[in-house]
């Protein structure tokens, strides 16, 4: 019974011992993994890196780790002239391949989200003499710029200035978002001297998304407008 018990005793804390290697090599994997994602361009700053399940030493043998989540605030993004801020972006990894040294990975699938606050936005629209010809008579600068704001569901409104021009839908196509629909009030057509009083869509293609992603969907909330990615077969080290 005593050698019984020794026995079990000495096998919980070989356990023990294990799971407590375990967990320190996970730290240690989590923490390269964030350094090379960002020495690799994939993300413009660096992430925080969860590697899920256990044990992990197991998944190292087979050189894959099945779920891998990231996340990181005040990454930036932008359409290759102008860059603003992604705020909340979260992702997860499923199937990723990594080599013995970290240096490269490719995941089977992922999925993420992050968020374009309105603000900045509008840095990434065309100046408001692109969209509207004569918005001189409309007392607005040359730089003014479309301005954006949540308008309900899968719905913006929009105003030039101190003018209101109605609600407008938002959509995407690759990592193309086009919002479009808006439209001037009679007066401000009136005082542009505009026959058609439609504002031209505005677009912009954003580039260089984090983790290799790409662009699935977009939806407006109430903070900003809201960015769904996804990818198959992605590099996201190396």
């Amino acid at each position: 019974m005593r050698g019984w018990l020794k026995a079990t005793i000495g096998l919980a804390v070989l356990c023990g011992l294990l799971a407590g290697a375990d967990r320190i090599a996970v730290g240690v994997a989590e923490d390269e993994a964030a350094d090379q994602m960002a020495k690799s361009g994939r993300m413009s700053q660096r992430p925080d890196v969860s590697i899920e399940g256990f044990p992990f030493l197991t998944q190292v043998l087979s050189m894959k780790l099945d779920d891998v989540k990231i996340s990181a605030d005040g990454l930036t993004v932008g359409d290759g002239t102008h860059q603003v801020a992604l705020h909340s972006f979260k992702a997860r990894l499923a199937g990723v391949a990594v080599s013995d040294s970290m240096t490269s990975a490719v995941v089977d699938s992922g999925t993420g989200t992050g968020l374009i606050s309105y603000a900045d936005l509008a840095q990434l629209l065309p100046p408001a003499s692109q969209l509207v010809p004569s918005a001189g008579k409309l007392g607005l600068g040359s730089g003014s710029r479309l301005s954006l704001s949540y308008g309900g569901p899968g719905k913006l409104k929009a105003a030039l200035g101190p003018l209101p021009i109605g609600e407008g839908s938002v959509h995407s196509e690759g990592n193309t978002v086009t919002a479009d629909g808006f439209k001037l009030s009679s007066m401000a057509g009136m005082l542009a001297g505009l026959a058609n009083q439609q504002v031209e869509p505005v677009s912009f293609t954003l580039t260089a998304l984090p983790a290799g992603l790409k662009l699935a969907s977009v939806s407006p909330q109430e903070e900003g407008l809201q960015l769904t990615f996804d990818g198959k077969d992605v590099k996201v080290i190396g």
